[in-house]
């Protein structure tokens, strides 16, 4: 997808576009008043004062028309530079243009407006030369948006916008979005009842509905089973902890702003844990260890909690509160390379039987002159950072490398995907830490008798479940692979008078058989139910009619075909076990 601040053209035009859209509304609404309309990656916007008008979705096209109207009037755009004490006398009227004049340096700043017609506007620029370059655009949306982002402050209305230069190139984007609304899992979500929210409950922390456990639970026993055949030993931990644990991690310094705030009880302070690694810590604290038990792999599924702004909440993709597939592994210096590369396989060993494939490393290392974000240890940092560089070459994995994206204990590896439709973002992490062991004293007895500090790799193939699944259901529209279904078969009885009773019993045996099925027992035609099943997106569907009756067989079609095959009850059980065992993917 075509990112509109990054591409130098499409800025200029759709901030212009930003400003004809503003021109129009002002025409539509004479009490208008503007606060910003910046170029952002999906396009643009504009912030807008209406007083006690509200734009619904219907005005959109109302303003489109105005904007058109205005682009065929053909206007030349003029560039205008003024004085502070200028700018303030000429929008002396105008409150937020005031706010931003009176933040502006006196001697420093060029202020500069820009005239189309009977519309100024305050404007760094720079712009295109006429409005009648401004042909080919769409109004997206609209929603609230708090002055300054600050809640305290008064709503403004946001309608978000798109420009291009050609129709065509504006017919292909507007595809794409419509594919985007198609995939997005908080539709996908809530048309197959995978999760649910209530701001009753609060924000940013959802509900999996059985459906939804279904999943969660599938891909929990398959990374634990992964897991379970390296090594790896599963605890349970506490979703909260004693606020000096933290300050003994570092992370009440360093990540304090993204927690959330700390209960007192009983004289003790305790905070909802945002991360899993202190608690792990701990865990390898609780006994003594000889080199001999090294490396030592503690892994859980746990649920974390991090402050987010309300205004980033997205779905299950970004919320309050989430389960981490984390582990941590604690091994000696000698270990590092081979546990690490054990990770990365892991890693790419889950992608292929997934199925994903649009993906890209990243090695995230520290900026060497932020000397307030990293713990300070240059020779830490070269060690570890010398180390991953060096396993990855090793393993002939390629990656590129992003200075001050980092841990501040540590350098990690970061794979992100590029999803369907959307910006990349991280799904899996494995970070390595010479700093958290040091900083809870661990210790193992070395071969000579010493005591040692372990080194610790952090790491999360799923990143999240919750961030997983809403993943999964944008890159299978909800069509999930066999194993993974909350619903894999479903039977359904062409006329209940004839054929339910084998219907039943086929239904009977499939579910002792320890398979996720339902039987569709409705009083409804044929073709209602099966087009009801492919909007639930069940793998197959298992249609009983009176051929079948007769010959002991059962039909069945699959998600995404139109053909119905018939077959023996055991030659299909005996398909779809082998499909659940291999992992199969189901076609899109």
């Amino acid at each position: 997808m075509v990112n509109f601040k990054e591409d130098e053209k499409l800025n200029i035009l759709n901030h212009s576009c930003a400003h004809l859209m503003a021109q129009a509304i002002k025409h539509l609404y004479p009490n208008a008043l503007f606060w910003v309309g910046p170029v952002i990656a999906e396009g643009f916007y504009y912030d807008v004062d209406l007083g006690d008008e509200v734009i619904h979705e219907s005005d959109l096209e109302r303003i489109e028309k105005e904007m058109k109207k205005l682009s065929k009037d053909g206007k030349r755009i003029y560039r205008e530079e003024i004085s502070k004490s200028d700018a303030l006398e000429r929008f002396k009227n105008d409150p937020y243009k005031i706010d931003l004049i009176s933040r502006m340096d006196e001697e420093n700043t060029i202020i500069s407006c820009y005239t189309q017609g009977d519309f100024t506007d305050l404007c760094r620029g720079p712009h295109v030369e006429s409005v009648k370059e401004i042909k080919h655009f769409k109004l997206i949306k609209h929603s609230g948006a708090y002055w300054k982002g600050n809640s305290e402050n008064k709503m403004l209305q946001r309608i978000y916008g798109v420009c291009f230069y050609t129709e065509e190139e504006l017919l292909q984007h507007l595809e794409i979005l419509q594919e985007a609304k198609e995939r997005d899992h908080r539709k996908l979500g809530k048309e197959l009842n995978i999760f649910m929210t209530s701001d009753l409950i609060g924000k940013g922390l959802p509900i999996y509905l059985p459906n939804g456990y279904i999943i969660w639970e599938e891909l929990e026993k398959y990374i634990k089973n992964k897991e379970k055949k390296l090594g790896y030993k599963h605890v349970l931990t506490p979703p909260l902890g004693n606020v000096q644990l933290y300050k003994t991690s570092g992370h009440w310094e360093h990540y304090k702003e993204n927690m959330f705030p700390k209960m007192e009880v009983e004289g003790e302070e305790f905070v909802l844990r945002p991360m899993n690694c202190p608690h792990h810590m701990m865990v390898y604290d609780n006994q003594i260890h000889s080199y001999k038990d090294l490396p030592i792999r503690i892994g859980e599924i746990a649920r974390d909690c991090r402050f987010e702004a309300s205004g980033a909440l997205k779905g299950i993709e970004r919320v309050r509160t989430f389960c981490q597939n984390d582990a941590h592994l604690f091994v000696t210096r000698e270990q590092i390379e081979s546990e690490f590369a054990s990770v990365v396989n892991l890693i790419l060993e889950v992608y292929k039987e997934l199925g994903i494939k649009d993906y890209h490393f990243e090695l995230s290392l520290r900026d060497p002159e932020d000397k307030v974000k990293y713990y300070k240890d240059d020779d830490m940092w070269n060690d570890a950072e010398n180390t991953l560089r060096k396993v990855l070459n090793d393993i002939n994995i390629p990656y590129l490398e992003k200075i001050g994206e980092a841990a501040f204990y540590g350098p990690k590896l970061d794979v992100q995907v590029r999803p369907a439709v959307g910006n990349e973002y991280t799904l899996s992490t494995c970070q390595l830490d010479f700093c958290l062991p040091m900083k809870f004293d661990l210790h193992y007895i070395a071969q000579d008798g010493s005591k040692k500090t372990p080194v610790v790799l952090h790491r999360a193939v799923f990143g999240s479940l919750d961030r997983f699944i809403a993943y999964y259901l944008e890159e299978t529209k909800g069509a999930f692979p066999m194993w993974l279904s909350p619903v894999q078969l479903n039977v359904i009885p062409v006329n209940n008078e004839y054929h339910l009773e084998y219907a039943k019993s086929i239904f009977g045996n499939l579910k002792n058989g320890a398979f996720r099925v339902e039987l569709d027992d409705r009083e409804e035609k044929l073709g209602y139910k099966m087009r009801e099943s492919v909007m639930k997106k069940i793998p197959y569907s298992i249609i009983i009619g009176q051929k079948e009756v007769d010959n002991k067989t059962i039909s069945y079609r699959k998600y995404g075909s139109e053909d119905t095959i018939t077959v023996s009850y055991d030659e299909f059980v005996s398909m779809i076990q082998k499909e659940i065992e291999e992992k199969k993917l189901l076609h899109k």
